[in-house]
């Protein structure tokens, strides 16, 4: 029994000897596999930086005529016989833009001055008689009654022509309005003239945008309506065209009791190359202020919302849910979740999760107090303060 009771002894020491080393040789194992994983991505790092950001006013819009010009017809009852122009061609103040069959006006014209010269003959002749009867009226030889006839003759006889002279001039009136011409400088946006219509006055004919000026008419919403004023300058974008800069010329006096909105007038200038009628973005530039940014490329958008990255004290990464505002050049504001100064990962963000290990090559954060310029759309230069990165 004393033998049995050694040996059962001995096998339960045996046992408990051999899970005890495997124990820690797991251990070690997974120790040793943990200090041997290789890191996920080499990182540099940046700065959080306190930027000067201008401060911008949202907009949107359409392109539309700074004045249109209706042509229309003036001549009645007149055949077209000549249409010179089409749409989308640029005019010229005073360039025919239309012809009217005018045989008819210049016969009549023909006639109103054969009128003029009977007229100017009648008065000739009665103002002769007149003359003649009023060095006849000392000598007794003509009645009072008819010397007043002549001289009331005479005044018949030039009433008669004023109305003739204005017969003549109605008549080239009339023939200068079978040419139809351009009211101002412009571009043709529509054409309702047919060669062969019979129009009647007042018909339109074209439709054209006076001296080819365009302007941006944009809603503002009301809150922000008191922070802009004439004179300011305002970065345009329409789609299939580069950014445009234009100019406020006038702000609406009424706000729109359907969208709450204000509207604003903007020029835009000559050479823009948009289209009437083209719907647009813009903002306008109302100011400056101080606020934080980070490269675009160290945020990243994940599942809606928006995150940066830092390396903790075991080089393992850290996501930060961030605000994230303005967009000016290759920087991004930073509303909520992040102090200056901070540093976070720059770049290759979409290559990692909560939790890698990586690898920090560089940092890029500085401290030689030297003032670095960010750029923003059309080479504008934003400021930002001295300590901030490069």
């Amino acid at each position: 029994m004393t033998h049995g009771r050694i040996a059962l002894a001995g096998l339960v020491v045996t046992i408990l000897a051999v899970i005890l080393i495997s124990v820690h040789v797991g251990r070690d194992g997974e120790v040793r596999g943990t200090a041997a994983a290789p890191p996920v991505l080499s990182v540099a790092l940046t700065r959080v930086e306190v930027s000067v950001l201008p401060i911008r006013i949202p907009a949107t819009g359409n392109v539309v005529a700074w004045q249109e010009a209706n042509v229309g017809a003036e001549a009645d009852g007149l055949r077209l016989t000549d249409v010179k122009v089409n749409v989308g061609d640029t005019v010229k103040r005073g360039q025919v833009m239309a012809l009217f069959n005018a045989d008819i006006v210049e016969a009549e014209l023909v006639e109103a001055r054969a009128s003029v010269d009977q007229a100017e003959a009648e008065v000739a002749e009665a103002e002769t008689n007149a003359r003649r009867a009023k060095k006849l009226e000392s000598s007794g030889a003509m009645s009072a009654q008819q010397i007043d006839q002549y001289v009331v003759g005479a005044m018949t006889a030039r009433a008669r022509l004023e109305v003739a002279r204005a017969i003549e001039k109605k008549s080239r009136l009339r023939l200068a309005q079978t040419r139809v011409l351009a009211p101002s400088d412009g571009i043709i946006t529509s054409r309702a003239a047919t060669v062969g219509a019979v129009v009647a006055a007042g018909q339109e004919l074209f439709r054209l945008i006076k001296d080819g000026r365009l302007e941006w008419r944009a809603e503002v919403a009301i809150a922000d309506m008191a922070k802009l004023a004439p004179g300011q300058s305002v970065l345009i974008s329409t789609q299939g065209r580069g950014p445009i800069h234009g100019t406020l010329r006038m702000i609406a006096p009424a706000i729109s009791t359907e969208t709450r909105n204000g509207l604003v007038y903007v020029d835009l200038p000559g050479n823009s190359a948009v289209r009437a009628g083209a719907f647009a973005r813009g903002h306008f530039e109302v100011g400056e202020d101080s606020t934080l940014t980070v490269p675009q490329s160290a945020v990243l958008l994940r599942d809606g919302f928006n995150y940066v990255m830092c390396v903790g004290p075991t080089s393992k990464v850290v996501m930060k849910k961030v605000a994230v505002g303005r967009r000016i050049g290759d920087r991004v504001e930073i509303t909520e979740g992040l102090a200056a100064a901070e540093n976070v990962i720059a770049s290759g963000v979409g290559f990692l999760s909560e939790g890698d290990l990586v690898n920090v090559v560089s940092g890029i954060a500085r401290s030689d107090g030297e003032e670095h310029a960010l750029f923003g759309p059309a080479g504008s230069r934003i400021k930002a303060p001295a300590g901030s990165g490069p």
